[in-house]
């Protein structure tokens, strides 16, 4: 699919910021393309960015609509409806990473052919996968893993390979997440995969490659969450990473949207070795990446520290700061080709 920018990014009533997290992660990577927010009464996120209606958008130059929610379940509610219908009759194209398709609403599909413009369902892929074979695969690959679902693994992964080939590493994101493939241009919402075909997504994902190649594979969900360890084992396993990064916000008590107590970084670590090993023996934790953004800076360094001296592993905050101790232990274990 080809969705053209730049946007108008839909929040519509957004309990939070956590649930914007799609726009936000545009905003954050593809600032060039957002021209403008559209909030419904009540939504609980910015963007920092202008607010604009639809016709407001339209004379500024945007070209998609973008809704950039995610809620449990991907579903899009009924009252959202107008809205896009308006963006539609604007001359807008629409595009969103629910699960709820877009033309599954009649007035929308009515309008977009009225109007002839283009829905894109970015959670849905037209790609055939096969089942996962678990066949070692050339090149190598990061998976970024969670203490928790949000927590940073699609940012932490982007931060990698931008520093990683800042310092002339073959390295390419692949994005398996709705944001992840808007940011980039491509990839697979792994989520919305059948469960038997997830881990044949995640390979061809990240097929054979160069041996200095590294894929950048970023994560979904938790092995500890009880709504999204399906998926999260699925991509572990299909993805066969060489490293992984554990991912982890050390302000929670529990879980997004369930009461579930957030577990150890050590219990994660020890997880993914146990359960990678199906398709990579020699799959190791490269390091940590400490999501501070609920820190102030003395906070911040002060977390990073202990967490690496308690663990006796690299870690950082590499959107906030930078990657380069999770790259140092990349290059002092795999060498740089």
């Amino acid at each position: 699919m080809q969705i053209e920018n730049p946007y108008l990014l839909f929040l519509g009533d957004a309990r939070d910021q956590l649930a914007a997290k799609t726009a936000a992660g545009i905003v954050d990577w593809r600032p060039g393309w957002c021209l403008g927010q559209l909030r419904l009464p009540g939504c609980g996120a910015d963007l920092g960015i202008d607010d604009m209606t639809v016709a407001e958008a339209k004379a500024a130059g945007v070209r998609t609509m973008v809704i950039g929610v995610v809620n449990p379940g991907g579903t899009l509610p009924d009252h959202w409806v107008d809205v896009i219908v308006q963006a539609l009759a604007a001359g807008l194209d629409v595009a969103s990473g629910l699960h709820t398709r877009l033309a599954e609403f009649d007035r929308v599909r009515e309008a977009a052919h009225a109007h002839q413009r283009q829905l894109f369902d970015v959670r849905h892929s037209d790609e055939t996968f096969r089942v996962g074979n678990g066949v070692k695969r050339a090149g190598k690959r990061l998976l970024t893993v969670g203490t928790d679902c949000s927590v940073g693994k699609k940012y932490t992964a982007l931060a990698i390979e931008r520093d990683m080939r800042g310092r002339g590493f073959n390295a390419e994101f692949r994005a398996t997440g709705q944001t992840g493939v808007l940011i980039s241009g491509r990839g697979v919402a792994i989520d919305a995969v059948i469960a038997d075909f997830i881990a044949g997504a995640a390979e061809w994902i990240s097929p054979d490659n160069t041996h200095g190649h590294w894929d950048i594979v970023e994560g979904q969900g938790s092995l500890f969450h009880p709504s999204f360890a399906g998926v999260t084992l699925g991509l572990l396993h299909g993805s066969q990473p060489d490293a992984f990064v554990v991912c982890h916000e050390p302000t929670r008590q529990t879980m997004r949207n369930v009461m579930n107590p957030i577990p150890s970084i050590e219990s994660v670590i020890n997880a993914t070795v146990e359960l990678g090993r199906l398709t990579n023996p020699n799959i190791r934790c490269a390091g940590i990446s400490v999501n501070t953004a609920a820190l102030d800076e003395r906070e911040a360094r002060q977390d990073i520290e202990r967490t690496a001296e308690r663990l006796g592993l690299p870690a950082c905050d590499p959107y906030r700061f930078d990657a380069d101790p999770i790259i140092d232990e990349i290059e002092r274990v795999f060498g740089r080709s």
